[in-house]
């Protein structure tokens, strides 16, 4: 089956989902430890948002987890579909 049909059905989109979203969340955990580990653990939140949400940065820290998660979802959800 073509990948413009799949994507029509209903069934596509509910798996495509079953895999974006923990992945989603998984890229952000890992991001945010990899970027302020001793900060989350010292409990200094202010200064995890500081490193890495304010002053514009959250636009780029969750835009490009989205995109990510958005290309993996569709082409593992492509890959698995029948």
């Amino acid at each position: 089956m073509k990948f413009t049909e799949k994507i029509k059905q209903p069934e596509f989109w509910r798996n495509f989902f079953k895999v974006a979203i923990p992945f989603f969340i998984i890229v952000t955990l890992i991001s945010l430890f990899m970027n302020s580990w001793r900060e989350i653990f010292a409990g200094e939140f202010a200064t995890v948002s500081e490193a890495n949400f304010n002053d514009g940065k959250w636009k780029s820290f969750w835009g490009i987890k989205v995109v990510i998660s958005f290309i993996y979802g569709v082409y593992i959800t492509n890959k698995n579909m029948k």
